[in-house]
C-alpha cells in the first residue's frame, strides 16, 4: 500500500474548455427616488456584498479552484440598471445569478430575464421593508414568463439593521449555488461515448435529445478501434507511461488467480496486459480533455480531446473478448489520485452507461 504522505497534490486546474462560471449577485431596490431608494442604499448592497463573502468562503469548483462572485456596479432599481448587470456579468463569465433585497422593488423590470441562467431570489424576512412582497411578485413574474427561479425566504424575522444572514438561509443559498453552478459547469461540455451499447444495456444507449436538452451538453462519439490505433501507433505520452507503469508495479498488487489451470495465463501476459491497460487510461483520459503533449509528439489533432465532462467506455463484448477489460482504467479515472498524485475525478462510466455516467456526475458536484 503506498505511503499517503508520499502523494503528491496535482496543481489545480480547469482542464476543460470555457472558463468557470461565476455566481453574479443581483442587488435589486426601490426605484423610487427623494428618500425612499436612497435610504436603502447602504442595507441593499449589504445583503449583496455580505452574500459574495459568504459564497467565495464556502465553495470551490469541483477541481478545487475558488468560486468566484461578481456583484452588480449599483443596485438594480429598474430595466435600465438590470441591462447593465447583465452585459457586466457578460463579460465576467457569470453562469448563475441570485438577486437580493431588503424591499419591494418593481417586479418584472428588475428580474434576471436570461432564459439559460439559473437564478435564485433572496427576499429579506425583515421588520420593516416587504421583501417577502417581491420575492413573491417576483416569483410569480418568473413562472409567468416561463423562467424557472428558486426562492430564498428565512424563517425568522430580522430587524432592519441586522447584517448576518441566517443559518436557514445559509444552507438555501448554498444548495442552489452548488445545483446552479453544476448547470453552468455542464453547458456547452460533452458526453464521450468510446462504443456504443454494451450487451443491451438500456443505459448505454446514449440519448443526444437528453443531453441537449435538459443538460445542455452534447454527445461525441469515438469507436473503440481508436484505442488500437493510439496503442500501435504509440499516440501516447511515453514518459507518463512509463512513470505509470512504475506506481503500478509499486502499488497496484494482484489478487489470487483463481482460475482453474487451463485458463490461467502466463507472467508474461499478465505484464503485457498491465501495460495494456495504463495505456487504455491514458488514452481515454486524453480523448477526454486532451492532452497538450500529444501537440509537441506530433499528434495536434489527437492532442484536442472532446471537451468531455464525463464519458463511459463500452468494453463488454467486442473488447473484452480480446483485450483486457476497462476495470482498470474506469477504477482509476474515476479516483481522485493516479501517479501523477492527487486530483480532481474524471467521470467515466462502466460498459458506456450514460444515464449512471450522469448520476455520478451530480454526485461529483453536489460534494464541492
Amino acid at each position: 500500500m503506498a505511503n499517503v504522505k508520499d502523494i503528491k497534490v496535482a496543481p489545480l486546474r480547469n482542464r476543460l474548455i470555457g472558463s468557470l462560471p461565476k455566481i453574479g449577485i443581483r442587488p435589486v431596490i426601490d426605484g423610487r427616488r427623494n428618500g425612499i431608494r436612497e435610504s436603502l442604499e447602504e442595507q441593499t448592497m449589504g445583503m449583496a456584498k455580505a452574500v459574495a463573502e459568504f459564497l467565495s468562503s464556502n465553495l470551490k469548483h469541483s477541481n478545487g479552484m475558488p468560486v468566484e462572485c461578481v456583484i452588480a456596479d449599483t443596485t438594480i432599481g429598474g430595466f435600465a440598471e438590470a441591462a447593465k448587470a447583465a452585459e457586466k456579468f457578460a463579460r465576467e463569465g457569470v453562469g448563475v445569478t441570485i438577486t437580493v433585497t431588503p424591499c419591494w422593488c418593481y417586479g418584472s423590470e428588475t428580474i434576471d430575464m436570461d432564459p439559460y441562467m439559473p437564478k435564485a431570489i433572496w427576499g429579506f424576512n425583515g421588520t420593516e421593508r416587504p421583501g417577502a412582497v417581491y420575492l413573491a411578485a417576483a416569483l410569480a413574474a418568473h413562472n409567468q414568463k416561463g423562467l424557472p427561479a428558486f426562492g430564498i425566504y428565512g424563517k425568522d424575522v430580522q430587524d432592519a439593521t441586522d447584517r448576518t444572514i441566517p443559518d436557514d438561509v445559509k444552507e438555501k443559498l448554498l444548495r442552489f449555488a452548488k445545483a446552479g453552478l453544476a448547470v453552468a459547469t455542464m453547458r456547452n461540455k460533452s458526453y464521450l461515448s468510446i462504443g456504443n451499447v454494451a450487451m443491451g444495456i438500456a443505459g448505454s444507449i446514449v440519448d443526444p435529445d437528453f443531453f441537449e436538452d435538459y443538460l445542455g451538453m452534447r454527445v461525441e462519439y469515438v469507436d473503440m478501434s481508436e484505442l488500437v490505433r493510439r496503442m500501435e501507433e504509440g499516440i501516447y505520452d511515453k514518459e507518463e507511461f512509463e512513470r505509470g507503469m512504475k506506481w503500478v508495479r509499486e502499488n497496484c498488487i494482484e489478487g489470487e488467480d483463481n482460475n482453474p489451470d487451463y485458463l490461467k495465463v502466463s507472467r508474461e501476459r499478465k505484464d503485457k496486459e498491465w501495460e495494456t491497460v495504463v495505456k487504455m487510461t491514458l488514452i481515454i483520459r486524453d480523448l477526454m480533455v486532451g492532452n497538450r503533449r500529444l501537440a509537441d509528439l506530433g499528434f495536434v489533432e489527437e492532442s484536442e480531446g472532446h471537451n468531455a465532462i464525463a464519458a463511459g467506455f463500452q468494453g463488454q463484448r467486442q473488447w473484452t473478448d480480446h483485450f483486457p477489460n476497462g476495470d482498470f482504467s474506469e477504477a482509476i479515472l474515476n479516483s481522485s489520485f493516479d501517479w501523477n498524485g492527487i486530483r480532481e475525478p474524471f467521470i467515466l462510466a462502466t460498459e458506456n452507461d450514460s444515464l449512471n455516467a450522469v448520476a455520478m456526475l451530480f454526485g461529483h458536484f453536489a460534494f464541492r
